[in-house]
């Protein structure tokens, strides 16, 4: 782990905000851009597919889909339906991966004297193939096969109305039967989808919205803000404020995450970022909550680089990192330890994170790694992290959190132990007499017999005269 930068898996002609993969399809669909200024820098979003090629993973362009003069800021994925956030509006977008239709191209030709065509000398038909059916009345015809996306615009809604005009964050229930929005005014929107009525609309942090997240179950949305509040909301009221540390405010990022041997069992993970940064800058923290008691459960420090996106895997295994330096780190979510680090990946700010999906697919891209994470930056890059499968580490890491367990349950002590003085003088010889005498005793001792107590006393006699003699000398 350390600085080492890895080649681009993609780089598009715009900065990026924005990354998700699909997961039925294994799409990476990446979004961003230079904004309505005239820079020349575009803004879109690219579809790529990826596959694996001589043990790499590649990424080829798939579909560009142009979004004019409008940066796509923020994104979400319902199934074929992206949510993307773009100034103080959201757009629905529906894209579809098909099979091209043969596309039949016809060019009727009519023909003069001497075989030749009114627009010029006739062309050799490609590689001697046969005329198809339908050729006999003067008609060409070529077939696309390829595969095709194609990107159909659903409609688009106002969801900010501060002076900025910018959406932060936009969610989507695991049912997608609402969409959730958060913007740079402090309100929550809860818009019905596919009908995108708006449901409920209430104030929720003074000042901009950072981040929000909808509970599995749908029953909880958090959300968190530039007040340094993380709040937990039931439809529009507030259930709950999650304290951390009162006396360390931080602008937190956070998302919730299954647990991997536990499928009743959720978590919440949040990031806290000091809100001050000194010349020595303190550390940011990662803490794990219970997802329905929302009590804190671990708690550690990531490093005193600012935070500036979280990312969970699909099994609730792995936590990703990416900071405002350009860094990426992935966590295991058990005891948030750091498992994979490289410094300034990016050259520039790290702006969204998104593990590969755990499907067939996304098992064979990985290989025989542990899992894959993909990272975007405003420099315009894509890139993906890779964390080995280290067996190895995994006991040892086993066998140190037990030993700690062990040592916060019985508290160690200190034992000072003599060493065995050494004497060169009592040789061999004087081993074996008294391993004699020894077992001697014994024998008289069990039996008791007076015979055997004069043949012990005898030996015994012998072995200190030998013992004597071997000192003096």
């Amino acid at each position: 782990m350390g600085r080492r930068r890895d080649p681009d898996l993609y780089r598009a002609p715009f900065p990026l905000y924005t990354v998700q993969v699909h997961r039925d399809t294994g799409l990476v669909i990446t979004a961003g851009g230079g904004g309505a200024s005239k820079t020349g820098i575009k803004n879109g979003v690219h579809f790529l597919c990826l596959e694996r090629m001589g043990g790499q993973v590649c990424a080829s362009l798939a579909h560009s889909f142009d979004t004019e003069t409008r940066a796509t800021m923020s994104l979400a994925l319902g199934g074929d339906v992206i949510a993307a956030g773009q100034d103080a509006s959201c757009q629905i977008l529906r894209f579809k991966e098909e099979t091209g239709k043969p596309e039949i191209k016809q060019e009727r030709k009519t023909q003069g004297k001497g075989g030749a065509s009114e627009q010029g000398p006739r062309k050799r038909r490609v590689g001697g193939s046969q005329p198809a059916a339908g050729d006999g009345d003067g008609m060409n015809e070529t077939q696309n096969k390829t595969a095709e996306i194609s990107v159909e615009k659903l409609g688009e809604v106002q969801t900010d109305f501060s002076d900025d005009g910018l959406q932060k964050s936009v969610r989507f229930s695991g049912d997608l039967s609402f969409l959730v929005t958060g913007g740079a005014d402090g309100y929550i929107r809860v818009w019905e989808y596919p009908a995108m009525k708006k449901k409920l609309d209430f104030k929720a942090h003074d000042g901009e919205i950072e981040d929000l997240d909808i509970s599995p179950y749908n029953k909880q949305v958090v959300s968190v803000g530039r007040d340094f509040a993380c709040c937990v909301w039931k439809n529009d009221q507030l259930a709950l404020g999650l304290h951390w540390n009162e006396n360390m405010p931080s602008i937190p990022d956070k998302m919730f995450g299954k647990v991997e041997d536990n499928r009743e069992a959720l978590r919440l993970y949040t990031v806290q970022i000091p809100h001050k940064r000194d010349r020595k800058p303190p550390p940011c923290y990662i803490t794990k909550w219970d997802g329905r008691s929302f009590l804190p459960l671990l708690t550690q420090p990531c490093g005193n680089e600012v935070i500036s996106c979280l990312a969970v895997s699909d099994s609730g295994t792995f936590l990703g990192l990416g900071t405002v330096t350009g860094s990426v780190a992935i966590y295991i979510s058990f005891s948030l330890q750091k498992l994979y680090y490289v410094e300034e990946a990016h050259g520039i700010v790290v702006t969204d994170l998104a593990f590969v999906p755990e499907t067939q697919h996304g098992r064979e891209l990985v290989g025989d790694h542990e899992a894959a994470m993909l990272s975007v930056a405003v420099d315009s890059r894509c890139k993906l992290h890779v964390l080995p499968n280290r067996i190895d580490d995994v006991v040892t890491f086993y066998n140190a959190t037990l030993t700690h367990v062990i040592d916060a349950v019985a508290l160690p002590t200190t034992r000072t132990v003599k060493k065995d003085r050494n004497c060169p003088w009592y040789t061999l010889d004087l081993r074996v007499l008294k391993s004699a005498y020894r077992k001697l005793e014994h024998k008289w001792r069990s039996s008791g017999l007076t015979v055997h107590r004069e043949i012990w006393t005898n030996h015994l006699v012998i072995y200190r005269r030998a013992l004597a003699a071997a000192f003096s000398s």
